[in-house]
């Protein structure tokens, strides 16, 4: 049974495939080429890096998708394109040429709802260090990251988190107004 999917993509370098806005259409056209049914895109937003100062500006967009594959295949699926478009994991955070992350999947929680709760509470500090060894659903982070926020409130507005019931619309419009600063289209 096909799964709904959301993927939040960025990059804020250029690579073989070109610049940030070359990289995320060539991994939206090889996430078709993997078998994902490409349901909605967003604009490509402009957006500064984070955390400041780490890099050049991103481009970031959303894409809804539809897969057949279970979630941990999905993210391998994932990593396989951003290793095409020039990925190397250095430093959490870092610039790169191409980041996809699996947003949400279906309305699966995982691995669990303690585990999902310990990460999405884990202090700024400790995230910029830490990376889960484990899959984590939905991104943990999502209702913190305008740049995720904005370019899904385009294709998925309605879309209810999992956990805190809340719509894109509700978590974007509870985000301080500095934190959507500076986020424009391309």
């Amino acid at each position: 049974m096909d799964m709904s999917v959301i993927c939040a993509l960025g990059a804020n370098l250029s690579g073989d495939q070109g610049d940030p806005v070359d990289t995320l259409s060539a991994a939206l056209c090889e996430l078709v080429s993997k078998g994902f049914s490409l349901v909605s895109v967003s604009r490509f937003w402009r957006t500064p890096a984070y955390p400041a100062g780490s890099g050049p500006d991103y481009v970031n967009a959303c894409c809804k998708l539809r897969t057949s594959l279970d979630p941990r295949a999905t993210l391998g699926a994932f990593h396989d394109i951003e290793a095409h478009g020039g990925r190397v994991r250095e430093a959490r955070w870092g610039a790169r040429t191409l980041d996809l992350d699996l947003i949400a999947y279906g309305d699966a929680v995982m691995p669990d709802l303690q585990r999902f709760a310990q990460w999405r509470d884990l202090p700024l500090r400790q995230q910029q260090s830490c990376a889960p060894t484990e899959l984590i659903l939905p991104h943990p982070r999502l209702q913190d990251r305008a740049f995720v926020l904005i370019p899904l409130a385009e294709i998925a507005p309605l879309w209810c988190h999992p956990v805190s019931g809340q719509t894109v619309a509700q978590m974007l419009a509870a985000l301080p107004e500095a934190q959507k600063a500076g986020i424009h289209p391309v």
